[in-house]
């Protein structure tokens, strides 16, 4: 099982469609993506200086369902809303 983990960091002019269109999109792959085992998301909670503003764990059987997500085009679609509204993201793909 591979763990794949995101945080995005907003850029300061995102506004609330835009994170709720966010939450719709991502929302829609486990339907749309086979290889999703797990997919869970949210919106950061604490708002600390070092917080990140949304967090993304999902789960795949192994590093080739994960790399079959990164290309599926249902996925570009959203990673091409992300690349508009974030300022920056951190990601780390481990096993277990």
């Amino acid at each position: 099982m591979i763990t794949h983990l995101v945080l995005f960091k907003f850029k300061a002019e995102t506004t609330e469609a835009e994170i709720q269109q966010l939450a719709e999109g991502l929302g829609g792959l486990p339907q749309k993506i086979e290889e999703i085992r797990e997919f869970r998301f949210g919106k950061d909670v604490i708002h600390s200086e070092r917080s990140y503003d949304l967090g993304l764990i999902s789960s795949f059987d192994d590093l080739d369902a994960l790399q079959r997500y990164q290309v599926h085009p249902e996925h570009q679609k959203v990673v091409a809303h992300v690349k508009a509204i974030t300022s920056g993201a951190v990601a780390v793909d481990f096993e277990g």
